[in-house]
């Protein structure tokens, strides 16, 4: 008979994980913001080498997806794992992306490449709004249609800027009703 792991409240947590050389202010901004936003005990691990594996000399660019497969194959009890990189990463099928994850999955990252700019508190300000969109799409959400979500499409800094760091109403509710559902009333994560 195999034991079971319950997770109490208390456990239940995102792991964030630096991959590089990455600004430490920019981590803290990033776990204080999915605290306060989606209330997810966010735990800042040491920071790991960059993810040379996932190099893609013709492109010179990082393939987001192979960094996602390794965060995913990490075999622990850790319900979310985000990284964060300072390389340009991409999908096959854009040139770069802020962020991806695993839809209703475990894993995801975001890349501050794209984020950096002069001014640095802008610069934070992308880096949280990507990684609390990219925690959405882990608990479930899909993007959102309404020009007040962080849970909004973008594929520029224009459009990026333009999205304010909060949930619309709707992906609000959805964000605590998956939470609930996943970790149920007792605090026990569910399994699938």
């Amino acid at each position: 008979m195999n034991a079971q792991h319950h997770t109490s409240a208390e456990d239940i947590h995102l792991d964030l994980i630096p991959m590089g050389r990455i600004d430490v202010t920019a981590v803290s901004v990033i776990a204080a913001n999915l605290q306060a936003i989606l209330g997810l005990n966010t735990l800042v691990l040491s920071a790991q080498p960059e993810p040379e594996y996932a190099f893609h000399a013709r492109r010179e660019q990082y393939d987001a997806g192979k960094i996602l497969h390794a965060l995913a194959s990490i075999s622990d009890s850790t319900q979310f794992r985000l990284a964060v990189v300072s390389m340009d990463i991409f999908t096959p099928i854009l040139t770069f992306v802020f962020g991806e994850s695993q839809l209703g999955g475990k894993a995801a990252v975001i890349s501050l490449f794209q984020a950096k700019c002069k001014n640095r508190q802008q610069s934070y300000d992308r880096a949280a709004k990507i990684a609390v969109h990219e925690v959405g799409h882990l608990l479930g959400i899909v993007h959102c249609r309404a020009h007040d979500c962080v849970m909004g499409f973008s594929n520029n800094l224009e459009r990026l800027d333009a999205l304010p760091l909060r949930f619309c109403e709707a992906c609000e509710f959805e964000a605590a009703r998956l939470l609930k559902h996943l970790f149920g009333k007792t605090g026990e994560r569910r399994r699938p």
